[in-house]
């Protein structure tokens, strides 16, 4: 038995949060479970990550790695050769689309294939503006400020004799 929930009451109360409940409709629609092609996601540092996909036979110009907002899309299509007749056909070389949904903030950094396994790098970087700071305590910037160019005065009209 499957439950769905209605995020309608939450969309009326809530501004800014249209991805966060996308995400959460997008994870809980059944979909087939597609196992192929296999891939591991790594987490390989505080803010780096790592996805490795197994994908035998495809050559670099068989696949694309494309980096929209937010989504990684990794796909892969090989050329049909309808002139081989195959005795055992073992290999899956099947055409494949696999999306990963990023968090804001997360780069792409390169991706390279090396024996059959396609690695993407991926880097969480923040901007200085979003990271935390540490404020001083006792302190108030606009009131050093003031401090520092004395009092604010109104001088009235100079008469020059």
């Amino acid at each position: 038995m499957r439950n769905e929930f209605d995020f309608a009451p939450l969309y009326r109360s809530s501004i800014g949060f249209d991805r966060v409940f996308n995400l959460l409709n997008n994870a809980q629609r059944f979909q087939a479970v597609d196992t192929w092609p296999p891939y591991d996601i790594v987490k390989a540092g505080e803010d780096e990550y790592r996805i490795t996909m197994a994908v035998a036979g495809f050559a670099e110009e068989d696949l694309s790695v494309t980096h929209e907002r937010n989504v990684l899309v990794i796909a892969g299509a090989k050329p049909d050769k309808e002139d081989m007749q195959y005795l055992h056909h073992g290999i899956a070389g099947r055409s494949f689309e696999r999306r990963f949904e990023l968090a804001d903030h997360v780069k792409v950094l390169g991706a390279r294939l090396k024996n059959g396994l396609l690695s993407v790098e991926l880097k969480r970087e923040i901007p200085e503006e979003m990271k935390p700071r540490r404020i001083a305590i006792g302190t108030n910037e606009a009131k050093q400020a003031k401090e520092e160019t004395g009092p604010l005065q109104i001088e009235g009209e100079k008469q020059v004799a």
